[in-house]
């Protein structure tokens, strides 16, 4: 009657070895570092410079848990749910000048000490202000939709809302609040990170500035971590795309559109280059 299948309802977690878990923290970082590595040369990798002696499908089964995937082009690559409806990207040659023009989300995984959590988190693309984030134990879309609501409530709307296709972001259910609210839904192409690049620019600046020097021993200290970071991202810290301003400076101003050379998104090509300057200063 209420829709829940016996097997969810007695569900628990199969637990995760000790060796599992730290090989999730090598291939996390790794990852983080280097977007592009697949289950091939993430396999590699650990074998040559960790001294693992793991086979790839172990690494495939691991970077599914995390929900990882390379980001090279792949023939016959996965796609959404039957069920779920795919929507165009719509950021291509759009000019974004303005906040709550264009918002974004992403799921990532972050490692604790003894297991680990997923993060979602909302954005502001043009001010790279956090609006919203939730974290779960569980890849599930209700805490998605948890952080969708929030951000709704407490800044309002955007014109456009920007995705990957992931199930979560797909969904119906999480669709359908986008769509009820009169906000055009943007998908990115499947491998191409520069669509969601800003949020890929976020996991990569908390987890080298906060997640792994912290190594968090339970999910309270990575709730308590996460949140003063985000206020510090939004709040205290300065920006060379923002002219070194803050996130909150400039969604809370909803200042003029700066020029190209600090972060301008009127050209594609200018921004993928700033965003590879600044990857390699922070793996340097």
């Amino acid at each position: 009657m209420l829709g829940i299948s016996r097997s969810s309802l007695y569900y628990k977690k199969a637990k995760i070895s000790d060796s599992d878990l730290e090989l999730m923290k090598l291939i996390d970082q790794q990852y983080t570092k280097y977007p592009f590595y697949g289950t091939r040369r993430m396999t590699e990798w650990l074998r040559k410079e960790k001294g693992r002696h793991i086979n790839r499908k172990h690494i495939q089964r691991l970077m599914r848990l995390m929900g990882l995937e390379g980001l090279a082009p792949k023939p016959n690559t996965s796609k959404p749910k039957k069920t779920h409806k795919k929507y165009p990207y719509l950021l291509k040659g759009l000019k974004i000048d303005r906040s709550n023009q264009v918002w974004a989300t992403d799921i990532t995984y972050i490692p604790m000490n003894r297991g680990f959590v997923y993060l979602v988190a909302i954005i502001d693309w043009y001010s790279r202000y956090v609006l919203s984030w939730r974290i779960s134990n569980t890849m599930d879309t209700s805490f998605c939709i948890d952080a969708l609501n929030d951000a709704l409530h407490r800044h309002g709307k955007p014109e456009i809302f920007n995705t990957d296709q992931g199930s979560q972001f797909t969904s119906e259910d999480f669709t359908d609040v986008l769509e009820k609210n009169g906000i055009k839904i943007s998908m990115d192409g499947k491998g191409r990170w520069v669509d969601n690049v800003f949020v890929e620019r976020l996991w990569r600046s908390l987890k080298w500035e906060e997640v792994y020097p912290k190594c968090y021993e339970t999910v309270f200290e990575a709730k308590a971590g996460i949140s003063n970071w985000m206020k510090f991202y939004n709040n205290e810290r300065l920006h060379q795309a923002l002219d070194y301003k803050t996130p909150k400076e400039i969604y809370s101003t909803n200042a003029q559109p700066l020029a190209t050379t600090t972060g301008s998104i009127t050209d594609l090509n200018t921004l993928i280059h700033l965003t590879r300057e600044q990857d390699q200063v922070m793996v340097g």
